[in-house]
């Protein structure tokens, strides 16, 4: 009986300091137009309080975040915040029509919820349209006080943010891509921290500079927020250690090049332990697709020792080749998680759900009386299982599930594809021109709280492969293996790493090959899973989990705030 008190006692004990350690971190964002001059060109985009990129937000694991966003630009938005769990929060999650409808010009939402169970870099963007171009920023997680990261302090934490930008207005670029069919037009520049660097036109002075001091170590925090690109990163002469990706921490892994999915966060030690000097680091471009435009230019900024003369040419990295798919694929293959570290999860051993997914794009009927410019004269489109995802118009996923309103919906999404076909071969599919064409619906999967869901992603090639970041929203999910090929279920399935798998919330699936996730759905609500690159969601490139509730008051949705945006 004594034990069992003492028991008690010192649990209490845990959760009051638990709780004590805990704060309320408050934000407000004010969204409007900020004229900005980049390439020679003055431009008004969409930016949070007057910068870009957004604020940096800092919270620690534990912590309740508040922010208070208000939409003065002239366009609806949405505010995601990326890789967070949202427990219980599925209202706060921000993706337009899945969990709100938008903020119109002139109104606010506050978002509140509290981040646990995960530390590192994570980011938050705009979720509807193309807004997310300029609407970005950082999130970055720290432990609870008391307690320290699983490798040795840095020196600094350094944010690096890699963008992408337009010239021209990125809704006018979207639009214009969505009326003719096309593919939109490529970007003009990528950017470090809002900065494209000196190898672009009137920008010798718009360069990111970070200064470092010989014989410490730094934390860099590197985001891609780029919309339709995944880049390849360097420093040169600089070796980087990861720590992280997606706000979970791995087995250190040295390397001299990342590659990085829009979506994806990677976390690296950079000990500036070379010759004083001065040395840029840049990013370009991996194009994984055959015969698809690309920006094929490069932003750099430039690491600078204490001490190094002004005077000093820095010394620059060789970047892998655009296409060069054997260093994507040995980066994002050797990462393994941090096991028994802080937050680490176990591999669910028993699957409840199994579902083999194709993603990739494909085309769209010409609408009668218009002309159309993507393939034989059809529209682009994007499909996972040969469903092109539809967002409603009228009201938002969650709240068709939370209040039982039908015809929203449907929870008849395929396990698997309609046809089986060799998914990497184009001349296997020459006599199913069915596949071409995906039927556009708003087909969703629902799970049973606390189910476990092991889904293989497959690349197709109906027209070309493509390497596709996966995201989900609401978990992290374990990545079994990955390969190119078809996937084979009987000799790929013994290749599952179920000890130390990477544990992530994007996942590039290989160009013309597969990769394998697993998680389990213990978090209500409704939860979008598509493809970053932003211009794949516009055709049609996602899918939905509709999770139930769970058991316990503790376990079921709360109902939404009173200021959720009205559609």
């Amino acid at each position: 009986m004594v034990h069992s008190v003492i028991l008690l006692v010192c649990a209490l004990a845990l959760l009051a300091a638990s709780t004590a350690s805990a704060a309320i971190v408050e934000h407000t964002f004010h969204v409007q137009n900020l004229t900005v001059n980049r390439l020679c060109n003055r431009r008004v985009i969409s930016a949070v309080n007057g910068s870009l990129p957004g604020p940096r937000i800092r919270v620690r694991e534990g912590d309740t975040l508040i922010v208070h966003v208000h939409n003065m630009s002239p366009y609806n938005l949405t505010i995601h915040w990326h890789g967070v769990f949202q427990k219980m929060s599925c209202w706060a999650d921000g993706p337009n029509m899945i969990t709100q409808c938008p903020v119109r010009s002139g109104n606010r939402y506050t978002h509140k919820f509290r981040i646990t169970d995960q530390e590192g870099t994570l980011w938050w963007h705009a979720h509807v349209s193309w807004l997310r171009s300029t609407v970005y920023g950082a999130l970055v997680i720290r432990p609870k006080p008391g307690h320290s990261y699983p490798f040795p302090k840095p020196h600094r934490e350094v944010p690096i943010l890699l963008g992408e930008w337009w010239n021209a207005n990125v809704i006018d670029v979207e639009n214009q891509a969505v009326a003719t069919g096309a593919s939109p037009n490529i970007s003009d520049a990528f950017t470090i921290n809002g900065w494209p660097g000196d190898l672009y036109p009137c920008s010798q002075n718009q360069m990111y500079k970070l200064k470092v001091k010989l014989g410490k170590t730094y934390l860099l925090r590197i985001v891609n927020a780029a919309l339709n690109e995944q880049l390849f990163y360097k420093t040169a002469n600089h070796k980087l250690t990861v720590v992280a990706v997606d706000a979970s921490y791995t087995k250190p892994y040295v390397t001299d090049v990342i590659v990085i999915a829009p979506g994806q966060t990677v976390d690296v030690l950079l000990a500036a332990d070379q010759p004083v000097g001065s040395y840029y680091m840049a990013a370009r471009a991996y194009a994984s697709a055959t015969g698809v435009p690309y920006d094929n230019t490069t932003t750099r900024g430039v690491l600078i020792y204490d001490g190094a003369p002004s005077s000093a040419t820095p010394l620059m990295p060789t970047l892998p080749a655009f296409n060069d798919t054997p260093t994507a694929h040995k980066f994002s293959s050797n990462i393994t998680g941090l096991k028994d570290g802080p937050h680490w999860l176990e591999v669910p051993r028993n699957v409840d759900h199994k579902m083999f997914v194709t993603v990739g794009v494909g085309l769209e009927p010409c609408p009668a009386n218009i002309t159309c410019e993507g393939p034989v004269g059809a529209k682009l489109s994007a499909s996972m299982n040969n469903q092109s995802f539809v967002q409603p118009t009228s009201l938002s996923l969650l709240q068709a599930f939370y209040f039982n309103v039908g015809e929203v919906y449907t929870t008849d999404f395929p396990a698997k594809p309609p046809i089986e076909f060799d998914y990497t071969n184009a001349t296997s599919i020459s006599n199913s021109p069915s596949l071409f064409f995906a039927p556009k619906a708003t087909k969703l999967t629902k799970l049973k709280f606390n189910s476990t869901m092991e889904m293989i992603l497959q690349n197709q090639v109906i027209l070309g492969a493509e390497n596709h970041p996966m995201h989900i929203h609401g978990y992290n999910f374990h990545v079994l293996a990955q390969g190119f090929g078809n996937y084979n279920h009987v000799t790929d399935a013994k290749k599952f790493n179920l000890v130390d798998p990477q544990l992530r919330n994007t996942i590039g699936v290989p160009v013309g090959g597969w990769a394998v996730i697993r998680f389990r759905a213990d978090n209500p609500g409704v939860w979008i899973m598509h493809c970053h690159l932003d211009v794949h969601l516009s055709w049609g490139l996602a899918t939905a989990f509709v999770v139930e509730n769970g058991p316990t008051p503790a376990t079921t949705l709360p109902p939404p705030p009173a200021d959720l945006p009205k559609c």
